[in-house]
C-alpha cells in the first residue's frame, strides 16, 4: 500500500462522551464500593488488609476498564472508501477545522 491509496479512505472516529458514560460510572461504582469496604476494614485489628483491598480491587478492575474503553474505541473509528474526484468537506464541529479566537483592539 502506499500513500496515494490512502487518499482514497476517510477515517472517521464517531465516539462520543455518552458511548463511554456507562463505563465511567460502573468504575466510579467499583472505586466507591473498594473504598466504602476499606473503610469498614480500618475497624479491623489490621489496617494493612483495608489498603490491600482497595489495592486489589483497582488492580483487579483497571484491565476490565482498559479494555472496555479500547474495544468502544475501536468500534467507533470507521474507515470509508470514497470514490476518486471526490471532495471531502470538513467534518463539522471538527476540532482540527475550527480557527483560533482572534483579539480584537
Amino acid at each position: 500500500m502506499n500513500m496515494n491509496d490512502i487518499k482514497n479512505y476517510r477515517f472517521v472516529c464517531t465516539l462520543t462522551f455518552g458511548d463511554i458514560y456507562g463505563q465511567i460510572i460502573v468504575w466510579l461504582i467499583t472505586i466507591t464500593l473498594s473504598l466504602a469496604s476499606a473503610l469498614a476494614l480500618m475497624g479491623a485489628k489490621r489496617p494493612v488488609y483495608a489498603l490491600a483491598t482497595v489495592g486489589l480491587i483497582v488492580l483487579l478492575s483497571l484491565p476490565f476498564l482498559l479494555f472496555a474503553f479500547v474495544t468502544t474505541l475501536l468500534n467507533h473509528i470507521e474507515l470509508v472508501a470514497i470514490e476518486r474526484g471526490t471532495k471531502t468537506a470538513p467534518i463539522p464541529g471538527n476540532v482540527s477545522q475550527q480557527q483560533p479566537i482572534q483579539a480584537t483592539s
